[in-house]
C-alpha cells in the first residue's frame, strides 16, 4: 500500500490550500484514508478522515467549517481542502490508510505517506 501526499507550500493567512493523498483503486476501496499533522515539537494528531464504505466524513471539531475532506474519483485521490488558513495550521500534513473512527487516533492507521508540508506565514 502506498500513499502519497502532495499539495503543501507556503500561504498567507487567510489563504486556501488542497492537499491531495494519491493512492491505487484497491487502496482507496479496501481501506478509510485520514488526515493528520504534525506540527513542530507536538505529537502527530488526526483531524479528519473518510470511511472507504459510504464516504463517511469525521473532522476534528477544532477544524469543522474550515477544513473538508473528499474523494478525487478521476484522479484516484482523496483530498483536503483548508480554508482560512492559519500560522497555527503550519505543520507537516500526513495521509495514511486505515479504520476512521471519531477517534482519529494515529493507531488506527497501518500505512503512510511521506508528508507534505504546510506553512502559513506573511
Amino acid at each position: 500500500v502506498q500513499l502519497q501526499a502532495s499539495g503543501g507550500g507556503l500561504v498567507q493567512p487567510g489563504g486556501s490550500l488542497r492537499l491531495s493523498c494519491a493512492a491505487s483503486r484497491d487502496t482507496l476501496h479496501d481501506y478509510a484514508i485520514g488526515w493528520f499533522r504534525q506540527r513542530p515539537g507536538k505529537e502527530r494528531e488526526g483531524f479528519s478522515c473518510i470511511s472507504s464504505a459510504d464516504d463517511n466524513t469525521v473532522y476534528k471539531d477544532s477544524v469543522k467549517g474550515r477544513f473538508t475532506i473528499g474523494r478525487d474519483s478521476q484522479k484516484n485521490a482523496v483530498y483536503l481542502q483548508i480554508n482560512n488558513l492559519r500560522p497555527e495550521d503550519t505543520a507537516t500534513y500526513y495521509c495514511a490508510a486505515g479504520s476512521c473512527s471519531p477517534l482519529l487516533h494515529p493507531m488506527e492507521y497501518d500505512y503512510w505517506g511521506q508528508g507534505t508540508l504546510v506553512t502559513v506565514s506573511s
